[in-house]
């Protein structure tokens, strides 16, 4: 009888790495750190990040980055944001939401319709608007909210923000329905504040739910116990977003062989000489200025995002190895 010898064993293949874009429907009561540390403990990855924080009492859309992804923060943390939410008059708080401390006795207070809408219509546009308090901004090296807390004087300079839109949907009695669109660092604890000053009402934040940021919308969230299961089953690559999905509004610019390479390499190019059909760009590119180019290998994969720097020279900001 003879023995057949052992067949080789295969080399083990490395798990494909897990890059993208996971959209959380965070729930109210979880700050985004928490949702953060959630999300690391059960895909088991370190390189884990958010485009932007959400209160803990607000809920909605939390985009978490995810490996290389995180490196994309910078392109999205000032984007348009929407929300909807409840404003309450009749009484401020110190946190200018309904987590806080009451800033005085309960007014009466039944603002009409017209007058509410008068109001919304003058945070439109570009505005100058005062952070809140209790906020992470930093005063001399230390958030204004450990200040806050402290009770100390808290003085914060207005920045300037831009609110596309501003809409009543219902009031009844004391609370106002609402939606907004903003621009990112936008306060929505400031407007129901600072509209209830306007008004001679104090007025505060009563609910808040983000439904969009920047091309992340609520429909396609997905809440922290749906991820979970679809970890454990083995599936939690098919609820992220991936890097080439990133950025949609940019053009793709198609390199190979060497430019390739130079683009691996952090090398500055001329787009003047990529504007061919065959390269991705559209028959457009030649057109106004385009200020980030997505940069993509021949088999579609994103190696790098550009930014042009003079004329039709770009550099790549963001290299991915």
């Amino acid at each position: 009888m003879t023995t057949e010898p052992a067949a080789a064993a295969l080399p083990l293949r490395a798990a494909p790495e897990l890059a993208g874009v996971l959209l959380i429907d965070k729930p109210a009561g979880m700050t985004s750190h928490d949702v953060v540390a959630a999300v690391r403990r059960i895909l088991r990855v370190r390189q884990v990040g958010h485009f932007g924080t959400l209160d803990p009492f607000a809920t909605g859309v939390l985009p978490l980055s995810i490996g290389k992804a995180t490196r994309f923060a910078q392109f999205y943390l000032k984007s348009r944001k929407a929300y909807c939410g409840a404003i309450h008059f009749g009484f401020a708080t110190d946190t200018y939401d309904a987590t806080g401390v009451r800033a005085a006795e309960p007014v009466e207070c039944r603002p009409q319709s017209a007058e509410v809408e008068r109001v919304f219509a003058e945070f439109t546009g570009r505005i100058k608007q005062t952070p809140p308090p209790f906020s992470a901004k930093r005063v001399k090296g230390v958030r204004a909210y450990e200040l806050a807390r402290r009770r100390e004087t808290v003085e914060l300079e207005p920045v300037e923000v831009e609110v596309y839109a501003f809409e009543l949907m219902s009031l009844e009695g004391a609370a106002a329905q609402f939606a907004v669109e903003c621009s990112g660092g936008t306060y929505v604890r400031s407007l129901a504040h600072d509209a209830g000053r306007k008004l001679g009402c104090p007025a505060h934040l009563a609910s808040l739910r983000r439904t969009a940021v920047a091309e992340f919308a609520e429909g396609r969230a997905v809440s922290l116990a749906t991820m979970e299961r679809a970890a454990s089953e083995g599936e939690a690559a098919k609820l992220v977003i991936p890097l080439e999905a990133l950025l949609p509004d940019c053009p793709a610019l198609v390199v190979r062989g060497r430019e390739e390479q130079d683009v691996r390499h952090g090398r500055s190019f001329e787009l003047a000489q990529a504007l061919r059909a065959d390269r991705g760009l559209g028959p457009d590119a030649a057109g106004p200025a385009i200020t980030l180019l997505k940069v993509m290998n021949g088999e579609r994969r994103l190696i790098a995002v550009a930014r042009r720097v003079a004329g039709n020279v770009y550099h790549p900001d963001l290299v991915l190895a």
